[in-house]
């Protein structure tokens, strides 16, 4: 007997047993000899028992057949005794398709269901002998039918379809939360919701609680994730009614609308996903308490609590690189933010300007014009004051401190910085930048003299002075960019690299006493005769005579004029500088003294001082102007003191 194919699952095991599902259409093929088409006198099918002759094997049935050789009628007796009891459990078909030769046909045979109580039952076929008297039982492997129970569905159809869907987007959901809220630290909760949109700060509120509880959130997606995926291939598996395409299925489900879609989803929007799913979420975490909250204890226990990200600040720098093309932060600020994580690692060496390079005083310099003037042009507002050597610096002069120091006077420098005496401030060349800041915060000085321990050579270590550290050179390595302001020279005290070469340098020299001019004045009082024009009078601005050309119109001989007052002739023609009525082509500028005007129809009479100018007109008319309404009287000229000389331009 052989199974030729069955409407419902069907096979034959190594055995040649033939297994059949209970409530199956199945044929069969029968091969033997003197088959005819009545296939009811010729098949039976009897139920094995355990006492039955199903239990025997082939050696056993080849002695029961020598002895029923030997015995006769015997053995037929006995196997006629086991197929007396056919079962109804199969119904076999009234006709059988044989072949023409006679030694194969085919029969339809129909099973019937089992008990409930029986999920298999076995049975074994009866053929007549040879002479028709009695029947055969074929215990052996080709004889015997396998009827097993059928396999059926847990649910419907329809509502394993429904189960399934919803499994499927648990299973995303639970993976996309896994990556999505565990990706979202403590650390960053707590930024989104101080710097964040309001969408995200609502976010980020909803999810902190529960985020906070890592561990334990972490075991409840992953157990509920688990738990969802053995359940979906275990419905998988019931409605294929296969393993292999169960298997096949649920991995195809599970990496496609389960771990890849959720997680690329959530990865760029985790935020919005974890807020929106909270209530599942804590469903989940709720109905899985029993296990997940213990083995989270035990997770805290080993691995302690969870921190989140901490940038350090090398890591802080490198994430701003990183991250430049996305942020919105302009070069500057990132350069800021840089030299700021950068300050404690730098020293005041590496910004400092080297001795060399320093602009310096001896102590015994005198303040005279000259040194005034060679000060001004540094532009700097302190400075450095040596002894002997250049790494002797024994003080600072400010240069607010020569406010009240006149060049004519030809102080000492000693006198002046013995008076403020400006502390000198010391640092050693390994100072970090951060702590060179907090010292000039304090306020003692925004200058410090950079030195080192020299122990090189033979004899005892002393200080050796490196150079000179400023405030100014701390904030520029902070901004990461150079301050500069007018009166520097350079962009860089190190590189010594120049702002402009073109970039006119102001030479006080020029307002050096001139030997050739008839009237000595000081250089200070051509210095501020200079300016004043310059400033006050908008004929003698830049925009209308260069200083250039202005200072050599002071400088010339004939311009500075000076007028010596004579009490006992004070009507003399001299002593008047303009007369009512008498036109003039000259412009005068009071540099010391003091004139009386004598103005109006009332003749009012009033006294004024150096600084004050007159016959601007003259400058601007083409034609002589005359003051027609007021006159310079010399009788009513005075002075400071009796001899004292007074100068006009």
């Amino acid at each position: 007997m052989r199974l030729e194919r069955s409407d419902k699952p069907s096979s034959t095991n190594d055995d040649g047993v033939i297994q059949v599902t209970e409530e199956s259409s199945v044929q069969l093929r029968f091969y033997g000899v003197q088959l005819h088409s009545g296939a009811w006198s010729q098949i039976r099918f009897t139920e094995l028992t355990d006492g039955g002759g199903g239990g025997a094997d082939e050696e056993d049935e080849e002695e029961e057949e020598a002895a029923a050789a030997r015995s006769g009628s015997g053995a037929m007796r006995s196997a006629d005794r086991t197929c007396a009891d056919f079962t109804k459990d199969i119904s076999v078909g009234t006709f059988m398709n044989v072949s023409s030769r006679g030694t194969s046909g085919l029969l339809a045979v129909r099973v019937k269901p089992l008990r409930k109580s029986e999920p298999r039952k076995e049975y074994a076929l009866c053929t007549p002998s040879a002479d028709g008297s009695s029947w055969v039982l074929l215990g052996h492997g080709d004889g015997k039918l396998l009827v097993l129970e059928e396999k059926r569905s847990l649910l419907p159809v329809w509502l394993q379809g429904i189960l399934i869907a919803c499994l499927l987007v648990l299973s995303g959901m639970f993976s996309g939360l896994n990556l999505g809220l565990m990706a979202l630290d403590p650390m960053e909760l707590r930024i989104v919701q101080s710097c964040g949109t309001d969408r995200e700060k609502r976010y980020a509120r909803k999810i902190e609680p529960i985020r906070s509880k890592g561990n334990y959130l972490l075991c409840s997606l992953l157990l509920g994730n688990v738990l969802v995926n053995t359940s979906l291939t275990i419905l998988l598996d019931d409605l294929t009614g296969s393993g292999l395409g169960a298997v096949v299925a649920s991995t195809v489900g599970i990496v496609i609308f389960g771990e890849i879609v959720p997680q690329a989803l959530c990865s760029r929007h985790g935020l919005a996903v974890g807020a929106n799913t909270i209530t599942v979420t804590k469903l989940f975490m709720f109905l899985t308490f029993p296990v997940s909250f213990p083995v989270s204890k035990l997770l805290d226990v080993l691995l302690g609590q969870e921190i989140g990200t901490v940038y350090n600040r090398e890591k802080l720098v490198e994430m701003l690189k990183v991250t430049e093309p996305y942020n919105d932060l302009v070069k500057e600020e990132m350069n800021m933010i840089q030299g700021a994580l950068e300050l404690r690692t730098k020293t005041v060496e590496d910004v400092m300007t080297p001795l060399g390079n320093c602009f310096m005083i001896q102590a015994d310099a005198v303040l005279d014009f000259n040194t005034m003037s060679e000060i001004m042009e540094s532009g700097y507002t302190r400075i450095p004051v040596y002894d002997d050597e250049r790494s002797n610096i024994v003080d600072i002069l400010y240069v607010k401190d020569l406010a009240f120091v006149d060049p004519d006077d030809c102080t000492t420098l000693k006198t002046i910085t013995k008076f403020y005496n400006h502390p000198v401030h010391f640092v050693f060349h390994d100072t970090k930048l951060d702590a060179m800041l907090e010292e000039f915060k304090k306020g003692k000085s925004h200058l410090a003299i950079v030195q080192k321990v020299n122990n090189e050579g033979e004899g005892d270590p002393f200080y050796e002075v490196l150079g000179l550290v400023t405030l100014e050179d701390v904030i520029e390595e902070i901004i990461k960019s150079e301050i500069l302001d007018e009166s520097d020279q350079y962009t860089d005290n190190r590189n010594r690299k120049r702002v402009d070469p073109n970039k006119n340098k102001r030479d006080f020299s020029a307002f050096k006493h001139d030997a050739d001019s008839k009237v000595k004045i000081s250089p200070q009082l051509m210095l501020a005769a200079h300016r004043f024009l310059a400033t006050e009078v908008s004929l003698f601005s830049p925009f209308q005579i260069t200083e250039k050309v202005l200072l050599r119109i002071l400088r010339h001989p004939d311009v500075i004029q000076e007028l010596k007052f004579n009490e006992n002739d004070k009507r003399s023609p001299q002593h008047f500088l303009y007369q009512r009525g008498k036109p003039v082509d000259y412009f005068i500028l009071i540099l010391q003294g003091r004139v009386e005007v004598e103005a109006g129809n009332e003749n009012m009479k009033f006294e004024t001082g150096p600084f004050s100018y007159y016959g601007v007109m003259a400058l601007s008319t083409p034609s002589l102007v005359g003051l027609s309404q007021s006159a310079l009287s010399p009788s009513e000229l005075l002075l400071k003191s009796g001899g004292e000389e007074r100068k006009s331009q």
